[in-house]
């Protein structure tokens, strides 16, 4: 694995306010996505390093800033983010490192601009994200704001093939809504505590169970959700199963980060679905050396096609 220094200068971000716009998002990352960054770095090719880095930073610096006050104050700092943002991606020299870096890898790998703009659009269903009543709801949410998400890293090691595009983005939409199940319930209890739960309402109410109940878990509806836990990790086996086709459209080089992503979202899902009920207790966690396992497997596969 290359040093970061000589990554950047692989991918030509030479100048020096760029090295270190680029080097303090590196940094963040690290910090905040150990795993997340160790994957990028040891399976990714180089030149790809450094605009993931600028584009995962960008969204947890978009998350932290609308993240906490009223609504009214995270509507008004999205709005103040979104000026800023469009700016910098308009040839404007910003002064926010992170902007600067997502300036640049928008300049570099112009398919970043639309899809910096439409996750921008969707994090106003973030501010005002309370749960979901029904499974449309969820569904408008994942579509709104997850899938966004997902494709500002998506566009940048996606298949530059125009006739798989529609392809390639159903298919995005099929592991982000895996990934997004599978989120909700290892965050069942944390969520719960805050009066929210990603699981629909109605879906509650058909197993007899309320937001209020999972806050105060009782061996009676640890039982009820065992059932509820189950249907909804079919419902993401099902995502998740069509969404092995993304190998496939792959560029060979960026085949392995692809496969160690859905290896290791099918190990989480077997630990939430292994928990069970019990995930009103907690959150369930796969075993590290399963997730060294994917990580070496995937590494050997990505230095034989490089």
């Amino acid at each position: 694995m290359l040093t970061w220094t000589r990554t950047l200068r692989q991918a030509g971000i030479t100048e020096p306010t760029l090295l270190a716009a680029y080097g303090q998002q590196r940094d963040s990352v690290r910090r905040f996505k150990t795993a997340e960054f160790l994957t990028v770095r040891l399976l990714l090719p180089a030149q790809l390093h450094p605009p993931i880095i600028a584009a995962v930073a960008f969204m947890h610096e978009t998350d932290q800033r609308i993240d906490t006050g009223t609504p009214e104050e995270r509507g008004r700092a999205l709005e103040n983010w979104t000026t800023a943002t469009r700016a910098a991606l308009e040839g404007t020299t910003a002064t926010h490192a992170t902007l600067r870096a997502l300036g640049d890898a928008a300049t570099r790998h112009p398919q970043l601009r639309q899809r910096v703009a439409d996750f921008l659009q969707g994090a106003h269903h973030e501010i005002n994200y309370a749960g979901f009543d029904t499974e449309d709801e969820l569904q408008s949410y994942i579509d709104a704001y997850s899938l966004p998400a997902f494709m500002l890293l998506a566009c940048l090691v996606e298949q530059k093939d125009a006739a798989k595009t529609a392809i390639y983005v159903q298919r995005c939409r099929d592991l982000i809504e895996a990934m997004q199940r599978v989120d909700f319930l290892d965050d069942l209890a944390e969520d719960a505590a805050h009066g929210r739960v990603g699981i629909p309402g109605s879906d509650l109410a058909r197993h007899g169970l309320s937001v209020e109940d999972l806050r105060a878990p009782t061996n009676a509806v640890r039982a009820l959700l065992e059932k509820l836990v189950q249907q909804q990790t079919e419902l993401a086996h099902l995502r998740l199963s069509t969404s092995r086709q993304l190998v496939g459209l792959m560029p060979q080089q960026t085949q392995p980060f692809i496969s160690a992503l859905l290896q290791v979202q099918e190990l989480r899902l077997r630990a939430v679905s292994r928990k069970g009920g019990r995930l009103a207790d907690g959150g369930a966690h796969p075993s590290a050396p399963a997730l060294l396992g994917v990580l070496a497997r995937q590494y050997r596969a990505a230095r034989q096609t490089r």
